[in-house]
């Protein structure tokens, strides 16, 4: 039987090359709009705070910084002089960002713990535990997801108003410092994926249900406890709403509220635009840090836990 050989005249070889399809081509082209009509803001509000106040208005359409400068992000640092931040279309507001900056840190520091833990003991008592209306307790906690949040607003306002804690920290975290219902639901679903026989083990070792979870259930709780952790202080961090309500001095203002502010004190006449997206960006790079270093691990996590 004789074969026939690729360098034989008259074969060809038949590659096989994958077409692109015209279906296929229209989704890349309608990410790649949704890319880019997601990204534009962000790009114009880096255009802006590189960008000089006064020259803004001679080329507002320019897609390039116009007059560069890092005078924005000086000013909103307090690295420049008010006579400097006037000269470049600044107002001389000053914003004292390392106190603001401290002030959101521990505001969103202390929710995420406080969230975290509190939420994973009640994970825990809603999948591990066995007690008598379990479930019509967890789905009317659960029920909780359908009030909007500005409904307890004021209720949180007097109680905060009532114990004595306006215009302090403790009294900005302690309405969002225990569970929430999203939180319990995160965590309960991935409980309900450990295997029980875990448990069964410790409690024949004399293990009671704290001791259990403290030293078994919460450490293999590891990763879901981390994104909820992310995910809770993102949310922290960029919530505007409630410190501006409870805390609105400098010692307790925090950096969401810092810029309204600072943007209330320029002229409403002349705005100064580059110094609010300047400390706009500052604002959020340390949310967009997080999440760029941990958006894996969020997606990741999220999946699993909801395929329970």
């Amino acid at each position: 039987m004789s074969t026939i050989s690729a360098q034989q005249p008259g074969f060809t070889v038949r590659r096989n090359r994958r077409r692109t399809s015209p279906g296929r081509a229209l989704a890349w082209l309608v990410m790649i709009v949704f890319l880019v009509v997601t990204l534009f803001p962000f790009l114009w509000i880096i255009r802006t705070a590189l960008s000089t106040t006064r020259s803004l208005p001679s080329s507002p359409s320019d897609l390039l910084p116009v007059d560069f400068t890092w005078g924005a992000f000086k000013r909103v640092l307090g690295l420049s002089s008010q006579a400097q931040a006037i000269a470049q279309g600044g107002s001389g507001a000053s914003v004292n960002f390392w106190l603001y900056l401290r002030n959101s840190a521990v505001y969103a520091a202390g929710v995420t713990v406080g969230q975290v833990f509190f939420s994973s003991m009640a994970a825990y008592a809603f999948a591990r535990l066995h007690w008598r209306g379990r479930n019509l307790v967890f789905g009317i906690f659960l029920g909780a997801l359908l009030v909007p949040p500005i409904f307890t607003q004021l209720p949180n306002f007097i109680l905060i108003k009532n114990l004595g804690l306006l215009n302090t920290l403790p009294g900005m975290i302690l309405p969002a410092f225990f569970m929430t219902p999203f939180a319990v639901f995160f965590m309960r679903q991935f409980m309900l994926g450990i295997n029980r026989e875990i448990e069964e083990s410790a409690a024949l070792d004399g293990a009671g249900p704290w001791r259990t979870f403290f030293k078994i259930v919460l450490p293999l709780c590891a990763a879901p406890a981390t994104t909820l952790a992310i995910l809770v202080f993102i949310q922290t961090w960029n919530d505007y709403f409630w410190p501006l309500l409870v805390g609105n001095t400098n010692n307790t203002r925090v950096l969401t509220v810092a810029l309204g502010v600072f943007q209330s004190q320029t002229p409403s006449g002349s705005p100064d635009w580059a110094g609010l997206m300047a400390a706009t960006l500052v604002a959020a790079a340390p949310v967009l840090l997080v999440f760029i270093a941990f958006a894996r691990k969020i997606i990741d996590s999220i999946g699993y836990s909801g395929s329970r």
